[in-house]
């Protein structure tokens, strides 16, 4: 990560190859990106304190030719050109979507689509994340699809919802369409939970020769041959399987909860799934064999609901080690999950105020970038230059005074690793040598409360 200069230079890295029709713009998006991601939390006038710098990101959005799709563009040449040099021979796309809710920009209401129960306005934000399975960095956003839902009649037909195009569970297919084919030499496989168990979506990427795992919704009926056969369901014949063995994984807290180990068995065989009995979307009504891949929990902690993962998957997985990759590219989905608390929470992406979508959606595009970053927090502070660079070639100076007063009782300069370390301490980790390396979650506690307390210095006048 440092070796490409990704914290000396994250905008040019991210953006210097970016064409908005004149270098003057070119230039103006690097350099205001290079100041977000030092300063990625707040609105944007606490992102861009100088007021020139808020006033130069005004012009910039507001300018035709700058758009979400020609502001991703660099970003995205970049992403695919980093598949390519993973070292190892498989990279993940980890699909997944989240509300953006703009219910408190009124002027754009008739401009966006309805969100939440319907009465909000936003988008729907479908993320396509580039993962290294090996060590679990984001490698960046291969795609991003802001997309307004159709106001839908409340006894809408089967056929008029089949043929409608607008409709949510076309974003799977319509994400892998505009990714088109990357990576080459490497296995490029796409990872979904249930939202993407539609059966247009699995037979498109059969079609198309596609890699995949998604996590089962569907109880789906399967072709059983043979005279005396009998109904079966993938469900239920998944959990009739036998275990080819167990091992330790994680389990990610959601809403605030703890990390914990699970000791989990796996299990795998072929399957052949029929097609709904109702056509529900566009394709051929013809059978799909595919593998199923159950990981599971028999003795979950008291209180702590049991682990069950039921996968399709395009990989063959009757092997023990071959089902066990399966299930590890699954578990590397918590990362898009993570990835939206830091488009909104760590960059504050549905705070922004604007009077015209094409100004908020380059936005979203630019700060959807500088969200990449903080999913990586844990691993720059393993890099060796992070014991010498100062972090302020990765953070805004204020973000590390106040850190240091907090550490260490005084202003102090503070290089890459020990901003990290200090950070994670005001996280919750201990920093002593049998806690290990400070994991993503405690990092991720600390970098908010960091926003918090410089809230709070800014307005006190402490800083």
């Amino acid at each position: 990560m440092l070796a490409d200069s990704e914290l000396a230079g994250f905008g040019e890295q991210n953006f210097g190859a970016a064409d908005l029709g004149h270098k003057t713009r070119d230039a103006c998006l690097v350099k205001l990106a290079n100041l977000l991601q030092r300063h990625p939390g707040g609105t944007l006038p606490d992102k861009l304190a100088e007021p020139k710098n808020y006033k130069s990101m005004m012009r910039l959005v507001n300018r035709p030719e700058v758009t979400h799709a020609t502001v991703l563009q660099s970003h995205r040449q970049r992403t695919f050109r980093l598949m390519n040099e993973v070292k190892g021979s498989v990279v993940l796309l980890v699909h997944d979507q989240t509300v953006l809710d703009y219910s408190s920009l009124k002027s754009l209401a008739q401009d966006l689509g309805p969100v939440g129960n319907g009465h909000g306005r936003g988008y729907l934000c479908h993320n396509s994340l580039a993962v290294d399975p090996q060590n679990r960095q984001v490698l960046g956003l291969a795609n991003q699809i802001l997309h307004r839902c159709d106001q839908v009649p409340e006894k809408e037909s089967l056929p008029a919802k089949r043929m409608r195009e607008g409709r949510e569970s076309r974003l799977w297919t319509t994400a892998v369409r505009q990714i088109g084919p990357v990576a080459p030499d490497k296995l490029v496989v796409d990872v979904c939970d249930r939202g993407a168990d539609v059966f247009e979506f699995l037979a498109w990427e059969v079609k198309h020769h596609r890699h995949f795992v998604v996590r089962s919704k569907s109880n789906r009926s399967l072709v059983v041959e043979g005279p005396d056969a009998k109904p079966a369901y993938l469900h239920d014949y998944a959990r009739t399987l036998v275990s080819l063995g167990q091992k330790t994984i994680t389990v990610h807290g959601r809403d605030g909860a703890l990390d914990r180990k699970a000791q989990v068995q796996v299990s795998a065989a072929a399957v052949t799934v029929k097609p709904p009995h109702e056509t529900c979307g566009v394709y051929e009504k013809k059978p799909l064999t595919l593998w199923v891949v159950r990981v599971w929990e028999e003795h979950p902690p008291e209180g702590k609901e049991a682990v069950e993962w039921l996968l399709l998957t395009s990989e063959p997985a009757g092997q023990r080690q071959a089902a066990w990759e399966v299930a590890s590219w699954y578990e590397c989905r918590w990362l898009v999950e993570e990835f939206h608390k830091a488009q909104k929470t760590g960059c504050n992406v549905e705070d922004v105020q604007f009077t015209t979508v094409a100004a908020l959606e380059p936005t979203i595009a630019l700060l959807s970038v500088v969200a990449t970053t903080l999913l990586n927090l844990r691993s720059l502070s393993r890099q060796p230059e992070a014991k010498t660079l100062p972090a302020t070639t990765v953070v805004d100076a204020d973000y590390v005074e106040v850190l240091s007063r907090w550490r260490y009782k005084e202003k102090r300069d503070l290089t890459i690793y020990e901003f990290f370390f200090a950070l994670a301490r005001l996280g919750g980790h201990q920093n002593r040598k049998c806690d290990g390396h400070p994991g993503w979650l405690v990092l991720w506690r600390g970098w908010m409360k960091l926003q918090f307390m410089q809230t709070g210095y800014e307005i006190h006048g402490q800083t």
